[in-house]
């Protein structure tokens, strides 16, 4: 098969394309196959509300169900149970892409119960698990950045797994994510771990932020507010870049590097566009650099096939743009801290939500099959 050629250009400006879906009858139906020999796709990103939707539509799994039902499980056993599952399953089919990016791609993400968001030892425990469980080594567990989250990433790090940091907002944020990395590969390294088996991101969302900050911009109201709509996003994440790229620049990367240890590459999630008014492929074509993971819904991923202009590096050339245009914001009284907290706080929110409605399907289904 030949690979799109608009995703390909992609690809060979440094992005690799994540898909932000999964499910058992995507892994069955050969769609996860085709995306990976069509459209460049490279990895896959799960959270609650993906396998929520996954779960309580199709009867793909009927068979585990009944088994895990016949066997008395636990509502969270059996959602422990369905989830690793399908990981396990979709990073067998990614190896050949993991073998072939020395472990860079290839990967699967799954992620720590949205509940213990605010739980540093629980989520260490829960991350542990997970990567047992799933047994592969392009497994990836996504750990969310709050503040409690920071530790549990250095530990989980520490212990040799790779880690997907999510639901980073802020620029402050993002640096302590790195911190938290970079502190996990030195106590790593101190604990005779390779470095070189320990990947992982930072995914920085991106369409939230507009999300947000237009809101508040269109209650302004005013002509400077209403031409600052739907930059905020691309620029926060822009300047994200220039974060990762000073990271690289410090005597603490240099020796980690030194001695083995990968890059914690950018990741930009939430790339679906949410206002019509902007062109739908927005948080792809402005956001590309080398060593950056772009994660799409599938809806995004088929734009950028079919109108997506790849045109090159389109970050690090803006940043002081960028950093106008946050400023800019600034300057008419929307406070970054405050969009970011509020950011934060509701996606955990909304993935808690996911997770209760993931565990009312399975709930319904275990019933069901009695």
């Amino acid at each position: 098969m030949t690979q799109n050629t608009n995703l390909a250009d992609l690809a060979q400006a440094g992005v690799s394309t994540w898909l932000d879906d999964l499910s058992r009858e995507r892994i069955r139906s050969g769609s996860l196959h085709n995306l990976i020999a069509t459209h460049s796709v490279v990895g896959v990103t799960t959270n609650p509300t993906i396998f929520a939707n996954a779960l309580s539509h199709g009867d793909q799994y009927a068979e585990q169900v009944a088994q895990l039902a016949e066997a008395g499980a636990s509502i969270d056993t059996a959602v422990f149970e369905l989830t690793t599952g399908d990981v396990a399953a979709a990073c067998e089919i990614f190896t050949p892409v993991y073998q072939s990016s020395d472990g860079a791609d290839g990967r699967v993400s799954i992620e720590v119960e949205p509940g213990l968001a605010r739980d540093t030892e629980g989520t260490i425990a829960a991350a542990k698990k997970l990567w047992a469980k799933v047994s592969r080594p392009n497994a990836m567990i996504k750990v969310p950045a709050t503040v409690e989250g920071l530790p549990a990433i250095t530990a989980i790090t520490a212990a040799g797994i790779s880690v997907n940091v999510t639901l980073i907002f802020s620029l402050d944020r993002y640096r302590e994510v790195i911190n938290a990395y970079f502190l996990g590969l030195e106590k790593a390294k101190e604990a005779g771990v390779d470095l070189s088996t320990i990947h992982s991101v930072a995914s920085f969302f991106v369409s939230r932020v507009d999300t947000e900050v237009d809101a508040r911009l269109t209650a302004i109201g005013t002509p400077e507010a209403l031409a600052l709509t739907g930059k905020t996003a691309v620029a926060n994440a822009r300047l994200a870049y220039q974060v990762f790229e000073q990271s690289l620049d410090t005597e603490r990367w240099r020796s980690l590097a030194a001695s083995g240890a990968n890059l914690q590459r950018p990741l930009w999630a939430s790339t679906g566009v949410k206002d019509p008014a902007l062109p739908d492929t927005t948080y792809v074509v402005e956001l590309v650099a080398p060593h950056v993971v772009n994660t799409m819904p599938e809806k995004t991923l088929r734009a950028v096939a079919d109108h997506g202009a790849v045109r090159g590096d389109t970050i690090t050339s803006t940043y002081e743009e960028s950093e106008h245009i946050l400023n800019a914001v600034a300057d008419l009284g929307i406070s970054y801290d405050d969009v970011t907290s509020k950011l934060e706080s509701e996606g955990v929110d909304k993935f808690i939500v996911s997770w209760n409605d993931l565990l009312t399907s399975v709930r319904s289904a275990l019933e069901g099959a009695k």
